[in-house]
């Protein structure tokens, strides 16, 4: 992770996000960069959270206008002016009378569930890994979450993402059906399923605020 390193006599270190996005460390002047850098490891996190946030607001809002460019399943697809009423998809364009952001998000919630809960239920099948029930939203800050009883919530925007996200947030909760905490363990869970899964849960750090914009 790239940043700017500030020492000086001060005791403790402390991170700052810049409006730019990106990450300032200031620093005790005798204070080992091997430290430094654990420091912002275990604030990876917050890191990614507050940079992302920042992203976001650079991000212009799209119009809903032809041509415009939506995201579904990683891709981009301009959408087109038909007769139709009804929002449609055809694997190459977003097609309608007119769109608008609520049009959207029902149409992104009705895709979702249609490819998510099957990817669900072969997970929770194939790994022994039941739940009670699942509620698909948007949230702001949580890409999903599972109760203590073991029922799922899933942000649809997701249907935004490629499909190895999708999988890789569904395989996360579900692990939390059986280990309710971020333990060594958990995570082991979650590579024995997805192996790859780091580089999933790093794409989503890094691009999850793209998800958000509509």
């Amino acid at each position: 992770m790239n940043y700017q390193l500030i020492r000086s006599k001060r005791k403790t270190l402390g991170l700052q996000i810049n409006s730019n996005a990106e990450l300032i460390v200031r620093a005790p002047n005798r204070l080992s960069v091997k430290k430094i850098e654990q420091f912002i490891e275990e604030k990876s996190s917050w890191i990614k959270e507050k940079s992302n946030s920042i992203k976001a607001k650079d991000v212009q809002k799209p119009s809903y206008k032809e041509g415009e460019n939506f995201l579904y399943l990683g891709g981009l697809y301009p959408f087109t002016i038909q007769s139709s009423k009804n929002l449609s998809f055809n694997g190459i364009s977003f097609s309608a009378e007119q769109i608008n952001k609520d049009e959207l998000l029902k149409w992104y919630k009705i895709a979702f569930k249609s490819i998510a809960i099957p990817r669900l239920d072969y997970y929770a099948d194939t790994f022994s890994l039941p739940y009670q029930q699942v509620r698909l939203k948007t949230q702001k800050t949580l890409w999903g979450s599972c109760s203590g009883t073991n029922n799922i919530n899933l942000n649809y925007l997701l249907i935004r993402a490629p499909m190895d996200i999708i999988d890789y947030v569904i395989v996360h909760e579900l692990a939390h059906t059986k280990i309710k905490n971020h333990s060594k363990d958990f995570w082991q869970l979650v590579e024995s399923i997805l192996p790859e899964y780091k580089a999933s849960k790093s794409w989503l750090k890094d691009n999850g605020y793209k998800l958000h914009n509509l």
